[in-house]
């Protein structure tokens, strides 16, 4: 095989031949891994023949197009776009704005010279997109005149910069992170919910003086027990778990009879023991008696307001909602992880005879994702009421499990072949792999980027900012060819202006902040990007380390949200005292031995120690308090120019055990199913936050080192 013009194919379709690892060394991409992830972006490769013929065919593409599938640009002066006709045909070119209007663009004198494409000369004529065009989802509309041919295709403008960061800078906020599901109220029944949110969003806002309270990824599971614990691996993304319903503040829950109600009172009793459970959080246990409770209230008949409200819900969200309630409703009958079912629910003859068999089930879990709706939106509500300047942060996740409702439902936009994940590092020097489908950057764009528009709407609909997971994915994303370990994957490069200018644009119309965590190994350009287009960046104090020390606060970023922890890493105290070195050293996860690991950790922890000692936040003199040290490192991160600092729950109360522990089982660890507790071992409920003297203690030393929000409002 001809490396060279098979280096030359891999980087006309953005495959990475090499890349600058973890260790700052180059690592050279196998030939074969090459081969692998071309196939899975449909570019034949497997002979010298079929990568001419691939070359050609990234060559041509374009001219067989007569407008482009997709245009997406920044707003201002300087871009065009360009069609193509037989050599010589005169075309009329217009563009239709969002509003309705008919604009005709300039024709550029840019003369290219013409091509022949399978036999025929084809022209190609540039045309300039006017500077005042506002950002919105436009069309391209184009006829060629000689032979009445039509074609229309998406124009999208964004914002060159996102006004929503601009607001933060000269004055910095905090916020509480919280894994919802692990913090239960006395009415939970076993599982945070979105009552438990609201109320979390009262306390944080009134009695705190928290700007927003940032949520671990609410999408949706599987549609029955059991369902898979990890926030980052849903079914979709776009759509909420019903898991966080609170079945109790369904209105009509008022319409069941005696009889029901104390069938119900008993189911919700059951869950007494569970809301102070600190072992493990036992989320099929209580779906499954939510899902009970949820089919009988179902059967409640709505008022006639309610009935209005449901029909704009589902008008709202349109195909999208119904692709998913119908997912939703085979999934439960026919095993979702076996992928012959998905190929022929595919056939829209046999789907609609399904549809008409499934119909009322189809719109049982329509009616969930509009409870749903409902009950985030009052938390939504509850956090502008406290006096917070965000509100609710979502998380927006990497991916989707690869049988997933999305897998199914948008196929037609996804790789097969690979999976993402992430190449070896010092935190997991195995690397990862997360069995999460990619986007297939080309078959996206065809799409006009529907799909991910349509995502990120639906995510920021009831949310005041979004912190996107793995924000480096929408510049390059680590494929994994099935069959290979992380190890043997490679970067696939993805139009990042289109992604990230889409992102801003939804943002913008939702008046919402974006969050980027931007860690982990990145292009040099990345970072300056975000800032550009107003998106704010992520820190995390154990992480920013240069080689001679710990980066001095004062160094770090404007434009960032700024923590001490993560939910991929022990809470403060855990970390300090090395849980996850000894962690990591028993499930076999580190390629160097324990003792370095020590050693590695220790002197970046004491790194860290250092600046606090330096600043006279901690004393060398006395000995010192766990919380105490907690509490310095805070203010370390009230000593930086960031604009958003967000304060753990886990370290506001106390809480040492780890969440989650990236690239491990639930068979090696209980990742996300880890109960709220204190330092003591006990549970903390959402009514014990308001006294917490612990969480006091955390804010007050905020308020102390010049956050202004820290305090009651």
């Amino acid at each position: 095989m001809n490396t060279e013009r098979l280096t030359e194919l891999a980087h006309r379709h953005g495959v990475a031949t090499s890349y600058v690892g973890w260790d700052e060394e180059t690592h050279d991409v196998s030939a074969e891994t090459l081969v692998a992830v071309l196939t899975a972006l449909d570019v034949p490769a497997d002979s010298p023949e079929e990568i001419e013929e691939s070359i050609r065919e990234v060559d041509e593409r374009p001219w067989r197009e007569f407008v482009p599938a997709v245009t997406v640009v920044t707003e201002g002066g300087g871009n065009t776009f360009w069609v193509h006709v037989p050599h010589g045909n005169l075309v009329k070119v217009w563009i239709a704005t969002e509003d309705g209007r008919d604009v005709a663009p300039e024709q550029l004198d840019a003369w290219v010279d013409p091509r022949e494409i399978d036999g025929a000369l084809v022209g190609r004529a540039t045309f300039a997109i006017p500077d005042d065009l506002e950002p919105g989802y436009h069309q391209i509309k184009a006829l060629d005149l000689d032979d009445s041919t039509a074609s229309s295709a998406p124009l999208i403008v964004t914002p060159r910069r996102l006004h929503t960061a601009d607001r933060l800078l000269g004055q910095q906020r905090w916020g509480l992170a919280v894994q919802l599901y692990s913090i239960r109220s006395a009415d939970s029944w076993g599982v945070g919910d979105f009552a438990d949110l609201t109320g979390i969003c009262e306390v944080a806002g009134s009695a705190y003086g928290a700007d927003f309270v940032q949520v671990n990824p609410l999408h949706a599971a599987q549609p029955h027990p059991p369902i898979e614990a990890s926030p980052y691996l849903p079914v979709t993304r776009r759509f909420l778990n019903p898991i966080y319903i609170r079945v109790t503040d369904i209105p009509e829950l008022d319409g069941l009879s005696k009889s029901q109600r104390k069938w119900l009172d008993k189911l919700a009793r059951g869950f007494m023991g569970e809301n102070t459970a600190t072992d493990r959080i036992r989320r099929n246990k209580s779906y499954r008696a939510k899902l009970e409770a949820l089919e009988l209230i179902y059967g409640v008949p709505l008022s006639p307001a309610r009935k209005t409200a449901l029909r704009e819900f589902r008008k709202r969200e349109g195909k999208g909602l119904k692709r998913f309630a119908t997912w939703c409703a085979l999934a439960e009958r026919y095993d979702a992880d076996d992928p012959r079912w998905q190929d022929k629910f595919l056939d829209p003859t046999y789907l609609k005879k399904k549809r008409r068999k499934l119909a009322r089930r189809i719109d049982f879990h329509i009616w969930l994702q509009w409870i749903c709706d409902e009950q985030l939106a009052t938390a939504a509500h509850a956090a502008e009421s406290a006096g917070m300047s965000v509100g609710v942060m979502a998380d927006l996740a990497v991916g989707v499990g690869r049988h997933s409702a999305d897998a199914w439902a948008l196929g037609h936009v996804l790789a097969s072949g690979a999976t993402v994940g992430a190449p070896p590092d010092g935190f997991n020097q195995q690397g990862q792999g997360w069995d999460q489908p990619p986007w297939h950057p080309r078959r996206l764009a065809e799409a006009g980027y529907e799909p991910y528009r349509d995502m990120i709407r639906t995510v920021l609909r009831h949310a005041g900012g979004v912190r996107v997971d793995h924000i480096l994915g929408l510049f390059r994303l680590w494929w994994i060819p099935d069959g290979m370990g992380p190890a043997g994957g490679t970067y696939v490069h993805y139009d990042s202006e289109a992604l990230i200018g889409i992102l801003a644009l939804e943002a913008q119309r939702a008046d919402a902040v974006v969050v980027g965590e931007d860690l982990g190994v990145f292009e040099p350009t990345v970072q300056d990007t975000l800032r550009e287009r107003g998106i704010l960046g992520t820190s995390i104090l154990w992480f920013e380390q240069d080689r001679q020390a710990a980066i001095a606060p004062e160094r770090y970023r404007e434009l960032c949200l700024t923590s001490v922890t993560t939910h991929d890493l022990p809470p403060t105290s855990g970390y300090l005292a090395g849980d996850h070195i000894a962690l990591r050293a028993r499930l076999g996860l580190l390629e160097t031995g324990e003792e370095a690991e020590r050693e590695r950790n220790e002197r970046e922890r004491d790194a860290v120690l250092e600046l606090a000692y330096e600043r006279g936040l901690l004393s060398r003199d006395t000995p010192l308090s766990e919380p105490e040290v907690v509490d310095a490192l805070y203010a370390v991160i009230a000593h930086t120019p960031s604009v958003l600092l967000s304060v753990a729950l886990v370290d506001a109360v106390g809480e040492r055990r780890i969440q989650n522990q990236p690239g491990t089982s639930a068979e090696q660890y209980p990742n996300w199913c880890i109960p709220l507790a204190n330092a003591d071992g006990e549970v903390v409920l959402v009514e014990d936050l308001v006294s917490s003297v612990r969480f006091r203690q955390l804010v007050d030393v905020l308020n102390e080192n010049g956050v202004p929000g820290a305090a009651p409002r």
